[in-house]
């Protein structure tokens, strides 16, 4: 069987964008330390910034030789995180639109490279709707792609849902990509140099992903499709203890927010949650993924262009599985999911 991988984390960010984080950092006043955290190393002149943020803002040859390089037949881009979440809604909604506008020429020009996700902007619910309806029917990107927390604010706000609503009768999904924790959580990690990938982003995006759980989202919308990073965040390592506490949490009555749902936690982890390899190019724990959520809800990804690494890929293609499973998770499950 061919192996035609197909990598579905894949960040881009264009030369409008990164101006405008420049222009943040400089102003320098009230900005979120997460943000500071994340992006002030980028803005400086080392030599892993300068390659950075140059292979981030090309869609053109270099990225396309980059992929050639690692075996990648395809990408799904997404806008890297913050993306436009850490604007006003008046200039994020005009930033996403841009930003889609622009991926969706990248597209046109590579059609059998690339796909894309559109960003929207959490900050007005309504009008991401509405630019996620845009970038689908009239751009034919492939779901959405929202960097976590907005202003410390979660996607289990019922002011949110009209995001899902749109998502839901589009039947496309969305991708929960990571974001430094916010203000009010970020202290303990930022002091110890564990605010990002190392260790904060996992923390921070795997409790986004069990609020929307525990508020019932999939109750209310069961198509909806949510795919996550880095093998799940941790949650599907934590899966058995998360379904025993909070039956126990249910009948003691304890907590307000955390009532009876139609199926246990694990069940909406296994059903409505798709995960990606993204940075977790480690055989054991994309062995024990497949095996707690199923080989049909696990895809490839390489996390480009942070995780940048061309030989990691051979760790995938060594993996101790069947043909079959190894087509599902380089190439049928994301062709399925993003509709390829």
């Amino acid at each position: 069987m061919s192996r035609i991988r197909i990598a579905a984390e894949e960040a881009f960010a264009p030369p409008e964008l990164l101006d405008r984080y420049r222009q943040l950092l400089e102003a320098a006043t009230g900005l979120d330390p997460g943000f500071v955290s994340l992006w002030g190393h980028y803005a400086g002149k080392s030599s892993q910034a300068t390659q950075l943020v140059a292979r981030i803002q090309d869609l053109g040859d270099g990225r396309l030789r980059d992929m050639d390089d690692s075996g990648i037949a395809k990408q799904i881009l997404s806008l890297s995180a913050p993306g436009v979440q850490i604007f006003d809604a008046a200039t994020a909604t005009g930033i996403a639109a841009s930003c889609n506008d622009q991926l969706a020429e990248a597209i046109r020009r590579h059609p059998d490279r690339f796909a894309g996700l559109a960003a929207i902007a959490p900050q007005d619910p309504a009008t991401a709707a509405k630019e996620l309806e845009r970038g689908v029917g009239r751009l034919g990107l492939k779901g959405a792609i929202i960097n976590s927390h907005t202003s410390g604010e979660y996607l289990d706000d019922r002011k949110f849902w009209d995001i899902f609503e749109a998502a839901n009768a589009l039947g496309v999904p969305i991708y929960l990509h990571p974001t430094t924790p916010p203000p009010a959580m970020i202290a303990p990690f930022a002091e110890s140099g564990l605010a990002g990938a190392i260790y904060g982003f996992a923390v921070e995006t795997g409790l986004h992903m069990l609020r929307l759980i525990t508020s019932g989202v999939f109750d209310r919308f069961p198509r909806l499709r949510m795919v996550a990073g880095h093998l799940g965040e941790a949650l599907p390592y934590w899966m058995f203890r998360v379904d025993f506490m909070h039956r126990a949490m249910v009948a003691s009555g304890r907590h307000p927010r955390v009532g009876r749902l139609e199926r246990k936690p694990s069940d909406y982890l296994r059903e409505n949650f798709y995960v990606t390899t993204s940075g977790m190019a480690w055989q054991p724990v994309i062995l024990f993924a497949q095996s707690v959520l199923g080989a049909d809800h696990v895809l490839y990804a390489q996390d480009y262009p942070y995780q940048y690494v061309p030989e990691e890929v051979k760790v995938t293609d060594n993996l101790p599985i069947s043909d079959s499973d190894k087509h599902k998770l380089y190439q049928e499950n994301a062709e399925k999911l993003f509709g390829l």
